[in-house]
């Protein structure tokens, strides 16, 4: 049975850093692209970052380009979130998906098999 569990959530101020991590047990890490998406309040899931399972390629949401860097360690079985610049509107749950088919980088949630539960990421103006 596949799990996601993620963690490094926190309340930072805006212009900080945090560092999201998300671990998989279960299966063979790397037969899975790996995303990360997040649901502020009142608001829908939104795509965030995906990574293709060797790493090479990888995928942005326009809103967090430039300021989130996604990466994986297959030997840790992790895929990582590393999150500059925080700004208010990145309040959100994040959460972590795994995609079976390790070659897609997609960003509809549909086509992602498994999720974590979540991690709350609070950024204060």
């Amino acid at each position: 049975q596949v799990q996601l569990v993620e963690s490094g959530g926190g309340l930072v101020q805006a212009g900080e850093s945090l560092r999201l991590s998300c671990a998989l047990s279960g299966d063979t890490f790397s037969r899975y692209a790996m995303a990360w998406f997040r649901q502020a309040p009142g608001k829908e899931r939104e795509f965030v970052a995906v990574i293709r399972w060797s790493g090479r390629t990888t995928d942005y949401a326009d809103s967090v380009k430039g300021r989130f860097t996604i990466s994986r360690d297959n030997a840790k079985n992790t895929v990582y979130l590393q999150m500059n610049s925080l700004k208010p509107e990145d309040t959100a749950v994040y959460y972590c998906a795994a995609d079976l088919n390790q070659w897609k980088t997609t960003q509809a949630m549909g086509a992602y098999d498994y999720w974590g539960q979540g991690t709350q990421v609070t950024v204060s103006s």
